[in-house]
This record gives structure tokens, sequence and C-alpha cells, in this order.
């Protein structure tokens, strides 16, 4: 049987992004009903940022004990309790988890619907839940899509799918595998890979471009190269042609770059090749949007509408930049375009930022070099070989790259690679935002020795590119180059 209702926005998704929309639609005064098909709590939450940063947590510290002679220090009758790293992972996972579950079940219970929704036009769904056999038609005079992403799985893994690990299992460990293949070297791959790693498990890494992790600038991404290949075993531009499973073990078969092929057994195998927009079950043919090959609507990322309809898309769900903040504010953004469609506006992003917690960590901002016109463009490198704290913290590798428009001098982007630099990121991504140049940004304090000064070391680079020395302070000058 099937009963309709009827409200002003309908938000589809119970994460980050859709939680974000439901605030602007309350603010505005609108009414909103959501619709979920599964667990409450965010990716980010379940199997996203903070379990990896649990399990990564683990790992720093069992790398600290293993590196310790490194500093004259010797440590013994050390062992890995693995049952015990899980366990705190799972504990902290469940507690961010039931934070994110009770802000949920905050929301009026009477608009909170469980089930799978369906287009049947732009503005009317229905939703269907399997487990009471009910069907409700939801008419809307707009829609958030937020229904998030999923593990993607490629054709050569379909038959082990139920078997191997992805990032939405592995947390759920409570022993280690001795050998496990990693397909992907992105983010997610490099995290929980290196974590696992440092664990005691014997890791290989595959994938089918030449990339390791997400960093476009050549020289940073020669500096990932050859730091993580002397650290694990990778295999670099590998098509994978089949994967079998025999008893405990699974044998992966690939071709290399010269066409050689290639057997190798693994106990286990981590899929981490990225993750997917959940939009299929949504029928969206039926909103008579222009879909391209992969079933993906038009979208713009500053209003988050889908071409010219009253449908909003954000998080995950859009494909744009999986990250939490940016779903946060995709949903804000499509929260109140919905309550004002057709009056939509377009909203300024804020400046791109995203971070690799592997080590070292790597991290971009604002534009990457391979989009802008290089010669208009001045690098600031940096080598963190022989900067000063790094080499008191014994982390001393890595490369920091900062781009700054000649014609103006201002910083538009960055790319990093070494100790802690996630730190330097924000710093320079606050200060793209800003639209700072050189000069203001050497006129700003640096403390000593902190791996903050690699930046100025930077800046008073660019700045001599740039020929404003002029502008500059003679002290933003007046330290070796080198701290």
């Amino acid at each position: 049987m099937t009963s309709s209702l009827t409200t002003d926005v309908l938000v589809i998704g119970a994460g980050t992004a859709g939680l974000n929309a439901i605030r602007e639609i309350e603010a505005a005064g609108k009414r909103w009903l959501l619709v979920e098909n599964g667990p409450y709590g965010t990716t980010c939450a379940r199997v996203g940022c903070m379990p990896s940063k649990l399990l990564i947590a683990a790992a720093d510290r069992a790398h600290a004990v293993a590196t310790a002679t490194d500093f004259g220090i010797t440590v013994t009758g050390s062992s890995i309790d693995v049952p015990a790293v899980f366990a705190r992972v799972r504990t902290e996972r469940d507690r961010f988890v039931a934070g994110a579950v009770a802000a949920t079940e905050k929301l009026d219970p009477e608009r909170r619907l469980s089930g799978t929704a369906r287009f049947m036009s732009p503005t009317r769904v229905i939703v269907e839940d399997p487990e009471s056999g009910t069907a409700r038609q939801i008419d809307a005079q707009a829609v958030v899509i937020a229904t998030g992403s999923s593990a993607n799985v490629p054709a050569p893994f379909d038959s082990v799918a139920d078997a191997i690990l992805t990032s939405d299992q592995v947390f759920e460990l409570t022993a280690l595998p001795a050998s496990l293949a990693v397909i992907g070297t992105g983010v997610i791959g490099l995290e929980l890979g290196q974590a696992l790693a440092r664990l005691g498990v014997a890791v290989t890494f595959f994938s089918n471009g030449s990339r390791i992790g997400p960093l476009r600038d050549p020289a940073v991404q020669a500096a990932v190269r050859n730091s993580f290949t002397q650290r694990h075993s990778f295999h670099l531009n590998a098509r994978i042609t089949a994967v079998e499973q025999s008893g405990d073990s699974f044998t992966i078969e690939w071709h290399t770059k010269a066409g050689e092929q290639r057997r190798e057994s693994f106990a286990q195998v981590l899929l981490a090749t990225g993750r997917r927009p959940q939009l299929a079950a949504l029928n969206l043919a039926a909103t008579g949007l222009e879909l391209d090959e992969r079933g993906h609507p038009p979208w713009h990322p500053l209003t988050t509408q889908c071409g010219d309809a009253p449908i909003f898309l954000a998080g995950d769900a859009s494909g744009h930049r999986a990250i939490l903040h940016e779903a946060a504010d995709e949903g804000r953004i499509a929260g109140q375009n919905a309550v004002l469609f057709p009056q939509v506006r377009e909203h300024e992003r804020r400046a791109p930022l995203a971070i690799v917690f592997t080590h070292p960590q790597m991290a971009s901002v604002g534009c990457a070099l391979g989009d802008l016109d290089e010669s208009g463009v001045a690098i600031g490198e940096v080598s963190f070989e022989k900067q000063g704290r790094a080499r008191v913290l014994n982390r001393n590798e890595g490369v920091l790259r900062l781009y700054a428009d000649r014609s103006c001098a201002r910083l538009v982007g960055a790319e990093l690679f070494g100790p802690d630099v996630e730190h330097l990121a924000h710093l320079l991504a606050w200060a793209v935002q800003r639209h700072m140049t050189v000069p203001e940004m050497l006129r700003l304090p640096f403390y000593h020795p902190v791996i903050e000064e690699s930046v100025r070391t930077g800046l008073r680079r660019l700045a001599k590119q740039l020929q404003v020395e002029f502008d500059c302070e003679r002290e933003d000058f007046a330290l070796a180059p080198g701290l």
C-alpha cells in the first residue's frame, strides 16, 4: 500500500551533507523530510577518516618504538597486541558514530523515513521500505541528494568481493594477515597500507597507473615515489587480469607495463580503488536530466544544482571532493538553494585543501600546478632534508613547493610532502583564501625552530623570483635560508 506525503524539501541521505542541508532548511522555516536506507552515522565516522586515523595512530606508536634506536634508546620486550589495537579502533570509532547517530535521532522522528528512494519525476519520489513492505509517495518543491558513496569494486575482483577487504571491513579485524596486497595507491590505499605495514604486515601495493598518492606536481611526486618505493613493495602500471581464491590465500595475476605476465599469492587483499557516488538506485532517468555515461547528472559546484532542475546534489554523492568539510559546505549550499529555488545563488567555495595522513604526510592547497599557466607562475621549492626542526625529529625528508602569481605576487597554491605538513597546509590554505601576497606572508611571525620555517624559506625564494624584496622588511631575510 502506498501513502502520500508533501513537503518543501526532501533530503535523501542522513550523512554530513544531508544533516547540514536540514539545518539550513529549518533555519529558513521550511518543511523537510529525511530518507535514509541504512544505519545513521556518517561515512567519516563509520569507515572513513576517524577509524583510519585511529589505526594510523597505533601504527605511529609502533613505528616510534621500532625506530627508537635512532635516538640512542633501546626498547626491549615490546610487542603488538593486535586484538587490543583493533579493539581501541572500534571503541573510539563507535564513540564518534554514536555522536553522529545521536545528532540525527534528535530530529523529529515523524520527519525521518527509512527506505530506498526512487525518483518518479523531478519532484516526486517513491520511498520503499523492504522491512515493512510499505511505500510512500513524496511530493516536494525541491530535493537534496546526499546519498554518499560506496567502495568501488573493479571487475577482476567480483568473484572474490565477499572474501577480501575494503575500507568498510578492515576495521573489524581481530588478527592481521601475514601478507597483504593493497590494490590502489590513492589516499585510502596508502594510509591503510602503510599503517598495516607498520603493524607488521608484509604489504605490496598495486596500481594501474604510475602515481603514488594524489599529488600532481612532478617534483613532489618524484619525492613521494622515492620515499615510498624505498620502504614498501610497489607494482605500478600493473594491469590486473585475474584474482583467484584458493584456501586461505589469494593469487593475483597481472601484466606489467612491458607486457610481462606475473602471478603472486597473498594471505589477504585490501581493495582501495576509491569510492563512487551512490546514485544508481535513485532512477535519475525519471528526472529528465541528461545523464553522463556513469549515470551522473550535470552539476554546478557553486550552487550544487543539477542542471536547471529543483534537484541539488551534495557531499560524496557529488563526486566533487570527497572530504568532510566539503560535504558539510555542499550540504549547506544545497539546503539554502533548495529553499530558494528557482532563485538559486552561487556560493564562494573555500580554498581547496586536502591532506593524506601517511608518513611523511602529503597535502595540496589551492590550485594544482597542472591547472595553472606555468609561464605566469613562480615556484618556491624547499627540501626538508636540511630543515632544522625536521632534522631534530629525524624526519627530514620531502619537499615543499609554493606557487605564486607573477603578475601580483599572490600565493595561489602549494603541494607538500614532509613531516606534519597537515599544519603547514592549513596555514597556506588560509593565506590562499585570503588572497595574501608573498610580502604580506613574510611579515607574519615565524618561530624558531619549527617546521613552519620551511614556509618562510619558500616565500623568500618566491620573493627573489618575483623581485618583490623591496616590499619586504630586511629582517624577513635575516636568518639563514636553510632554517
